[in-house]
């Protein structure tokens, strides 16, 4: 275990100034891919992703199906690199998120589509990859090298940028106003104090983690961290899908992270705390300042459909920290690298 300060954690308290400057940057791209969407709405939306990108793209298909009202599918990349399947792409948008836009079960699909008349956009933090060279449309995430395997402050960017298209596309200025103002709210975040987790799962060998809507994205993404950095068989699940067959696991003493910032889904998450205290569970909560039982505090965006970016800005120092006190060095999980080459 490395004994200065991991790549993660500096990567990871970077956030707030990538975030800047992604913010300052690519407008008038960003503009004109709205501009296009509006004048010619899209028959079908799909996200090509993997791993924390696709947790990313999550978040953006969420934000889209709630304020635009389109459903958006994450493709099974299989169906172009392994599979002869011919996908009609007339009036399809494809957008692709990734960290080094390497991986060929990224650009194959994105080349396809873009050559059968899909409009596609590249998401990624490597402008001169292969994926950024394979799309219509360009958005690059200025997160600066990340050296870590664990993505941080490209995964932090990706939320921003999907965040951003959305706003745009819907021409949604509070939305638009609240984006700004996020290098503020993560930095924050950052200095949300969630050592109370430490102890409770530094001897965890499986946990849930569990939310709901928006913040389901982080739920994901808090469960791969998990993971890949402390060796925890983490699950992330739905509130309301723990209550069907996740349940059964769910014994005295059995940790769980309860992710709960402000929205529609808040009220529910708190009364499943609530329910699970009382079955035994070790229940960490995480919730705004001021929430009862609320262990873990959050920090407040400029508006709620982004608070899920500042909750994982505020988990990441903490998974970071549990990785070295369960004797785990952060920036180099076993069996894994920082580029990902699938098919």
């Amino acid at each position: 275990m490395p004994t200065a300060p991991s790549k993660m954690l500096s990567e990871a308290l970077q956030a707030p100034a990538a975030v800047a400057r992604l913010l300052a940057s690519d407008s008038h791209a960003l503009q004109a891919l709205a501009a296009d969407l509006r004048q010619h709405p899209p028959a079908a939306v799909l996200t090509v992703a993997r791993g924390s990108s696709d947790h990313a793209a999550h978040y953006l298909a969420y934000l889209a199906m709630v304020r635009l009202g389109r459903l958006v599918t994450s493709l099974p990349m299989s169906l172009v690199t392994l599979y002869p399947s011919k996908l009609d792409c007339a009036g399809l948008l494809s957008i692709a998120f990734s960290q080094s836009g390497q991986s060929p079960d990224l650009v194959l699909p994105t080349q396809t589509f873009r050559q059968r008349g899909a409009r596609t956009v590249a998401i990624v933090n490597d402008a001169d990859s292969p994926l950024a060279q394979a799309s219509k449309w360009l958005l690059p995430l200025h997160a600066g090298p990340e050296r870590s395997v664990a993505a941080t402050k490209s995964y932090i960017a990706q939320l921003v940028a999907g965040a951003q298209l959305v706003a745009h596309w819907q021409q949604d200025a509070p939305l638009l106003a609240a984006l700004q103002q996020l290098p503020d709210t993560l930095a924050q975040a950052t200095r949300c104090d969630w050592r109370a987790a430490l102890a409770l799962l530094q001897g965890a060998e499986r946990l849930y983690v569990i939310s709901r809507g928006l913040c389901m994205a982080v739920a994901m993404e808090a469960a791969l961290k998990f993971k890949e950095t402390c060796g925890i068989q983490a699950e992330a699940f739905s509130g309301a899908e723990l209550r069907h067959g996740p349940m059964a696991l769910v014994q005295p003493d059995f940790p769980l992270l309860i992710l709960a910032p402000r929205g529609p889904a808040q009220a529910g998450l708190l009364a499943l705390a609530q329910d699970m205290r009382q079955q035994g569970a070790r229940v960490l909560l995480a919730a705004p300042a001021g929430t009862a039982g609320a262990e873990l505090p959050l920090a407040a965006a400029g508006h709620e459909d982004l608070d899920p970016i500042a909750v994982v800005q505020s988990f990441y120092p903490m998974v970071e920290a549990l990785a070295r006190a369960r004797g785990r060095d952060p920036d180099a999980p076993r069996h894994l690298s920082k580029v990902t080459r699938t098919r």
